[in-house]
C-alpha cells in the first residue's frame, strides 16, 4: 500500500511538473512577441535614420529627415504594438476570417464579399494623388519591416494569439489602409438598418403610431411618407426573422451603435487663456485593445499628435502647434436600401427604367476552416451590391421575386478619404483644414477646428444627391426600377454644412441635428443625439469663459438631461402618493424608490443607486408600453427612446393610447402602467442585486466590457485579456456609455468615448489625452491595460510636441536605419 501511494504520489509531482514546466513554456512563447523598444534595426526601405522614442505612456513621438521615414516608422511601430489588431480588421474587409473561425464568421465574410470593400479599396489605389500613394507605400513598407524582423529573429510569431490561429501573414499594401478605412466608415454609419427597422414597424402600427416609436429630431414626424405595405401590397404585418446573436466578430455592430462622440470648440473671447479651445470624444465600440493608438509624427510641416488607428498612417483627431481638429459622426442620410424586381424567367436580371437588364455577377469562394469551401454568387444591380436575404431582417421587408441592394457613398471605387487625412495633418489654418475635407468620401463626419485665432466646423463627407420626387424620400426602401427613386450623384461640397468663427464664441456637436433643410436638400431625417446636446449647451452657456478644466469637466459629466426631464413627468402621479406600508412590501419598497428619485439630481455615478433604480424603471416602462403592438419586434428596440416616453407621457397627438394594454379588457392609464412597471424593476434589482436599495451600485450594473474579440469568451484566458471596469455615465449623458439593451444584463457598458482629448491653444503643450486600455495590445505588456485605470478614472496624460519631455523618461528608443 505505501508502495502504489507512494507512486501516486511520483505520479502526481511529475505531472504538476509537466504543467508547470508547460505554462513556462508557453509564456515564455508568449513573451517572445513582447517588442524590444530600445534597439537599433537595419532595415530596408528608409532613406535616413528614424527614431522613435517611446515616453514613459508608451506613446510613439517618430522623428526622421522626411515625411516618408516618418510614415515608415509609424507602420513599424503600428506593427510592433498591434500586429494582430490589424490583420483581424484586414481579414474582416477581406472577408476571409472563416479560414481562422469556422463556420462562425460565415455570414460575416458572405456580407464583406458582397460589399467587395476589398476590392473596391484596391481600386481606390489610383485615384489617390502621388503623395498620398507615397505615404500609403512608406508606411506599408514600415509593417514589414517589422514582419521580416519578427521571422529573422523568430520574435513569437509577432503576437501571441498567432500560437492560437494561423501565422501566415500577407505583406502589408496601400489597399489595405484604404480597406480599414472603408470598414470603419461601415461601422460607423447604420441609415439602411433603420430604414428596414422603420419598413417592419410600419407593416405593423398605423402611422401616427410610428411617429410615436421613431421620432423625427426634432420634426413633425413621417406622416408624409406612403405606408410601406402601399409600395409592396402583400407583405405580411409581421413575419419571424432569423437574428444573429451579437458576434464581435461581425463587422457591423448590432443597431444602435453605429458612430457617436462629442466635440466642441472655444474661440478666444469665450477662452480664459486667451486662445481657442477644442475637446473631443470619439465613441467607439469598447475592444481589448482600444481602437484607438496615440502617436505623434514629425512631419516637414511641423509636427502632430492624436489619435491614430493602427492600419491607418494618419492622426485622425489631434493637434499641431497651430491647428487642432476632432470628429464626431454628422449621421448623414448616406445609405439607401432599394428593392429590386427579378425577372420571373432570369433570376440574373433586375427590372430597371429602360426594363429587365442583366445583374453584373461574380463567383467567390469562402474558405472555411475545418469544412469544405462554399462558392457564392457575387451580384450587383445599378443600384448597389444585392445584400444576403437572411441578415438584419431582410426578409420581412422583401416581397417574393424580389431582393434588396445597397446604395452607399462608401462603396465608391475612387475613395479618397485618406488624402484628406493626410492634408490635414499639413493643414496651419482652419481655412486649409476646410479645403483639406473636399476628398473625403465616408462616412460623412462633422470636422471641428480651432487654429489659434478662431474656431469652426464643417461637414465633410459625400451627400447622395435625390429628387423631390422620391417615393421615400430615402427613409424606407424604394423600387429600384423607378428612376425618380434613384440617386442622382452628389452633391457639392460648398453645400455642406459650415460654420466659422460664430458671433457667440462656442460651437460644438454631439451627433445631434445641425441644420434644419427640406428635403431633398437635407441631410438626414434620423440622428445620433437629442439629450447630449441639452446638457452641453447648459454647460456651455453657465460660464461667461472657459478652461482647459472647464472642457475636461463638460467630457466627464455625468448628469442626465433625460433623467432630469423624463422622471417629473413620468411620475407626476406618484411622487408622495399611496397608503402607509408596512416594510419588506412591495408598496413599501415603491415608496422608499421614489423617494430616492425625488432626492437625485439625475447624476449617473457609479457608486450611487439611483442611476440603476431609474435605468431600470424606464426600461420596464417602455417594454410594457411596446411589447403588446409589437410582440417580438419588440426587441429591435432595446434601449429606451426618450422621445417616445415623453410623447406618451404627454399625450402628443394621441400617444398615450400606448398605455392601454390592447389585449387586456381594462383601460389602463398611463399612471397605471408607471407603477407596475416600477415594481416590475424593483423585482428585477431585487433578483439581480438585492432589495436593500441603499446599497445598489450604478457600477456594478454598469461595468464597461472592454474584451478581447477572439480570446474574450475563453475561459482562463478571458481573465488575463479582458479589460473591465467600474463606470459612471449612461445612455444620454455627455460622459456616454452606451448599454447593451439585452438580458441578462442590460445595463453593462459596451461603448464609449475611447479616445478623449482636450487642447489649449494658448498653451498647447499644456493639452492632454487618453484612450480606454494601453499602447500595446500584448496581454503580457505592461502597456495594455496602464491607462484603462487612469481613463477610468477621468484622468488624461500630456499630449506636447516637445522633444525633449519625450526623450526625459522614455521606456525605450527604438533606432531605425537604412540596410547596409
Amino acid at each position: 500500500m505505501a508502495r502504489v501511494f507512494r507512486w501516486l504520489l511520483r505520479i502526481f509531482l511529475g505531472l504538476v511538473g509537466l504543467g508547470l514546466a508547460g505554462l513556462v513554456l508557453v509564456y515564455w512563447l508568449a513573451a517572445r512577441s513582447l517588442p524590444d523598444y530600445d534597439k537599433t534595426h537595419q532595415v530596408a526601405g528608409v532613406s535616413g535614420p528614424v527614431e522613435i522614442v517611446r515616453n514613459n505612456n508608451n506613446v510613439p513621438h517618430i522623428f526622421a529627415e522626411n515625411d516618408a521615414d516618418v510614415f515608415f516608422g509609424l507602420g513599424f511601430a503600428h506593427a510592433q504594438d498591434r500586429l494582430w489588431q490589424m490583420m483581424m480588421m484586414r481579414r474582416t474587409a477581406q472577408g476571409r476570417l472563416s479560414e481562422m473561425f469556422g463556420p462562425r464568421t460565415v455570414k460575416a465574410d458572405e456580407l464583406m464579399r458582397r460589399l467587395d470593400i476589398y476590392n473596391l479599396a484596391r481600386q481606390s489605389v489610383e485615384a489617390l494623388d502621388a503623395e498620398t500613394r507615397a505615404a500609403l507605400e512608406a508606411y506599408a513598407a514600415g509593417v514589414n519591416a517589422w514582419l521580416q524582423e519578427v521571422n529573422r529573429e523568430a520574435l513569437g510569431r509577432g503576437a501571441p494569439e498567432f500560437f492560437l490561429f494561423s501565422n501566415r501573414i500577407a505583406p502589408w499594401q496601400p489597399a489595405d489602409s484604404i480597406a480599414l478605412a472603408k470598414l470603419m466608415a461601415l461601422q460607423l454609419t447604420g441609415q439602411f438598418r433603420q430604414e428596414i427597422l422603420l419598413a417592419r414597424t410600419s407593416l405593423m402600427l398605423p402611422p401616427e403610431r410610428v411617429r410615436d416609436l421613431l421620432p423625427e429630431v426634432p420634426g413633425s414626424g413621417i406622416a408624409e411618407l406612403p405606408e410601406y405595405s402601399s409600395l409592396f401590397p402583400g407583405l405580411p404585418k409581421y413575419a419571424a426573422v432569423q437574428e444573429l446573436p451579437p458576434d464581435p466578430l461581425f463587422p457591423l455592430p448590432p443597431p444602435g451603435q453605429a458612430g457617436a462622440s462629442n466635440a466642441w470648440a472655444a474661440a478666444p473671447s469665450r477662452s480664459a487663456s486667451g486662445g481657442t479651445l477644442l475637446a473631443n470624444d470619439p465613441h467607439l465600440p469598447f475592444s481589448a485593445p482600444s481602437p484607438w493608438y496615440l502617436a505623434r509624427l514629425e512631419l516637414s510641416t511641423g509636427g502632430v499628435i492624436g489619435g491614430t488607428i493602427p492600419g491607418i498612417p494618419a492622426v485622425l483627431v489631434g493637434r499641431s502647434d497651430r491647428l487642432g481638429w476632432g470628429l464626431t459622426t454628422a449621421w448623414v442620410d448616406d445609405q439607401d436600401l432599394f428593392i429590386e424586381k427579378l425577372n420571373p424567367d432570369n433570376p440574373d436580371e433586375v427590372l430597371t427604367p429602360e426594363g429587365y437588364r442583366p445583374l453584373r455577377t461574380r463567383a467567390s469562394i469562402i474558405q472555411v476552416r475545418g469544412q469544405p469551401p462554399r462558392t457564392i454568387t457575387l451580384r450587383w444591380s445599378e443600384n448597389g451590391p444585392l445584400l444576403p436575404a437572411d441578415q438584419f431582417g431582410l426578409s420581412a421587408v422583401t416581397p417574393p421575386g424580389h431582393a434588396v441592394s445597397l446604395a452607399w457613398t462608401g462603396l465608391s471605387p475612387e475613395d479618397t478619404s485618406l488624402a484628406f487625412a493626410l492634408k490635414l495633418m499639413r493643414a496651419g489654418t482652419i481655412a486649409e483644414a476646410i479645403a483639406a475635407g473636399e476628398p473625403f468620401v465616408a462616412p460623412a463626419q462633422n470636422l471641428v477646428l480651432a487654429d489659434r485665432e478662431t474656431i469652426a466646423m464643417k461637414t465633410i463627407g459625400v451627400v447622395p444627391r435625390r429628387l423631390a420626387q422620391s417615393q421615400t424620400k430615402g427613409r424606407l426602401p424604394a423600387p429600384g426600377w423607378i428612376d425618380t427613386n434613384r440617386w442622382q450623384g452628389r452633391m457639392n461640397y460648398a453645400s455642406n454644412p459650415e460654420f466659422v468663427s460664430p458671433a457667440g464664441g462656442i460651437l460644438g456637436n454631439t451627433n445631434n441635428k445641425i441644420v434644419d433643410r427640406p428635403f431633398p436638400l437635407n441631410l438626414s431625417y434620423t440622428w445620433g443625439d437629442s439629450q447630449r446636446i441639452q446638457r452641453w449647451r447648459k454647460l456651455m452657456q453657465n460660464r461667461e469663459v472657459h478652461t482647459r478644466e472647464s472642457f475636461i469637466e463638460a467630457q466627464l459629466d455625468t448628469v442626465s438631461y433625460t433623467a432630469r426631464s423624463l422622471l417629473p413627468l413620468v411620475a407626476r402621479d406618484l411622487w408622495f402618493t399611496g397608503e402607509p406600508a408596512p416594510e419588506g412590501t412591495p408598496e413599501r419598497l415603491r415608496q422608499q424608490a421614489l423617494q430616492m428619485l425625488a432626492d437625485w439630481n439625475g447624476d449617473m455615478n457609479e457608486h450611487l443607486p439611483e442611476p440603476l433604480i431609474y435605468a431600470a424603471w424606464m426600461r420596464a416602462l417602455q417594454e410594457r408600453l411596446i411589447r403588446d403592438d409589437l410582440g417580438p419586434l419588440a426587441r429591435a428596440f432595446p434601449r429606451v427612446e426618450p422621445l417616445f416616453i415623453e410623447r406618451v407621457f404627454r399625450d402628443i397627438d394621441g400617444a398615450s393610447a400606448w398605455c392601454d394594454i390592447v389585449q387586456s379588457v381594462p383601460k389602463e392609464s398611463c399612471t397605471d402602467i408607471a407603477r407596475i412597471a416600477l415594481d416590475e424593476a424593483l423585482v428585477w434589482i431585487g433578483e439581480n442585486y438585492g432589495t436593500a436599495l441603499e446599497s445598489l451600485r450604478w457600477g456594478d450594473a454598469h461595468e464597461a466590457r472592454q474584451d478581447h474579440p477572439v480570446l474574450g469568451e475563453v475561459p482562463i484566458l478571458r481573465w488575463f485579456v479582458n479589460i473591465r471596469q467600474s463606470t459612471s455615465g449612461g445612455d444620454n449623458t455627455l460622459n456616454r456609455g452606451l448599454t447593451s439593451g439585452r438580458d441578462p444584463e442590460p445595463f453593462i457598458n459596451i461603448q464609449g468615448a475611447g479616445y478623449r482629448g482636450v487642447y489649449d491653444f494658448a498653451d498647447p503643450d499644456s493639452s492632454v489625452f487618453i484612450i480606454s486600455t494601453g499602447q500595446s495590445g500584448h496581454p503580457l505588456s505592461r502597456f495594455y491595460d496602464d491607462l484603462g485605470e487612469l481613463w477610468r478614472r477621468g484622468e488624461y496624460i500630456p499630449m506636447s510636441l516637445d522633444p525633449g519631455l519625450a526623450r526625459a523618461a522614455a521606456v525605450g528608443i527604438t533606432r531605425l536605419e537604412p540596410l547596409r
